[in-house]
């Protein structure tokens, strides 16, 4: 064994090393990238949570009870609240993904108050999110604790009561989880498809077969993405499948059900393929992806609410979750898996993945050199 020659190459690894800044990017700041989301995605109260107030008192003691959402909704911002007047309208939107809970304050509610009946207040809660249903009722709670709560006057001898609705039965966490896993599935195949692909056979060479043929550019990015779409709608509807029989999800067979999810996964797969596509369009080293594979992962997976709710996220990690395909992703997967909704539920998440799309296609067939 020759110490020179084991120096040579740590030399020529080295000057590799130097000459791709990408390479050097991925593997020495984006850690440090990862460090933060990591450190801010998991965790932290519940901020900004949605959910309807249907006052069907108007009295003044039901005006109390909303100013003191409004106080929490300028303060602890715990959750915002949003005037309803219909409780059918207000389960509606809670069933399609809009609102969080729905609070119910019924007609009877002064009257009782004053007759010291045990007067009630309604909550429905969106108890497929354990985190953010457990942080409002508690927050609930405490307004109406501090309604019961003794005073110079004289208070009613019966006290508020919650009436606490939970709106689906009790969800497993493995349930909460699968649609992210689902997601996590297109995203791998999102990996090394599509524009990796095309960075491999030009590692290899053979990427000059594609270049004396008369195909567009146009065409071979659409064809890249296309195939990687294909195997990313096998492998998500695999794992449905598979994963919400092991996590006894019910009705799954059910027709128009996996229609929607067929369709969220195509589009889902689209928008991830399309995605990479465009971050490898101007990559030749094929370091570069293994590098980044993971902070990608980190940087698209947990900011997504798979894992915490996007509620608990510190103002600037929403925006970043905000353009994420993933949040969309497994939001109306959630919704198909836990919820059962229908195109009410997944209809806005599917428009944003399918613009998305069509803003990377465009981007990645601009950029795309057809040339070694």
């Amino acid at each position: 064994m020759k110490l020179y020659r084991i120096m040579a190459l740590i030399e020529r690894d080295m000057r590799k090393f130097f000459r791709s800044p990408a390479l050097m990017m991925s593997s020495m700041i984006f850690p440090l990238v990862q460090l933060v989301v990591l450190g801010y995605a998991f965790g932290g109260k519940i901020h900004g949570a949605v959910i309807a107030v249907v006052d069907q008192d108007q009295t003044v003691e039901s005006r109390r009870i909303r100013e003191m959402f409004n106080g929490i909704s300028a303060g602890p911002e715990t959750f915002r609240a949003v005037n309803y007047d219909s409780v059918p309208r207000a389960l509606d939107d809670l069933r399609a993904g809009f609102l969080r809970g729905v609070v119910e304050i019924p007609h009877d509610f002064s009257r009782r108050y004053y007759q010291h009946d045990r007067p009630r207040i309604a909550f429905t809660e969106d108890n497929t999110d354990q985190f953010v249903s457990s942080s409002l009722l508690e927050r609930i709670q405490q307004m109406a604790d501090v309604l019961n709560a003794p005073s110079v006057e004289p208070r009613l001898a019966g006290q508020v009561v919650v009436n606490v609705v939970e709106i689906y039965p009790y969800i497993e966490y493995i349930k909460y989880l699968l649609a992210g896993s689902i997601a996590m599935a297109i995203f791998i195949v999102a990996m090394i498809g599509g524009g990796i692909t095309f960075i491999d056979d030009k590692a290899r060479g053979l990427h000059e077969g594609y270049l004396v043929t008369p195909i567009q550019k146009s065409e071979m990015v659409l064809g890249l993405i296309g195939s990687g779409a294909l195997k990313g709608l096998m492998a998500g509807l695999v794992l449905t499948i598979v994963g919400g029989l092991l996590a006894g999800i019910p009705r799954l067979w059910d027709p128009v059900r996996l229609f929607y999810l067929s369709v969220v996964v195509l589009i889902a797969s689209v928008a991830m393929l399309s995605f990479m596509f465009l971050v490898m369009v101007r990559v030749d080293d094929p370091l570069v992806p293994r590098a980044i594979f993971g902070v990608l992962n980190t940087l698209l997976f947990f900011p997504s609410g798979a894992v915490y709710p996007v509620e608990a996220f510190p103002t600037w990690l929403r925006w970043l979750s905000n353009v994420d395909p993933f949040t969309y992703t497994v939001h109306a997967l959630r919704n198909l898996t836990l919820k059962n909704t229908g195109i009410e539920g997944i209809y806005r998440d599917v428009l944003i993945l399918a613009g998305f799309s069509v803003v990377m296609i465009s981007c990645s067939i601009a950029l795309f050199k057809r040339q070694i």
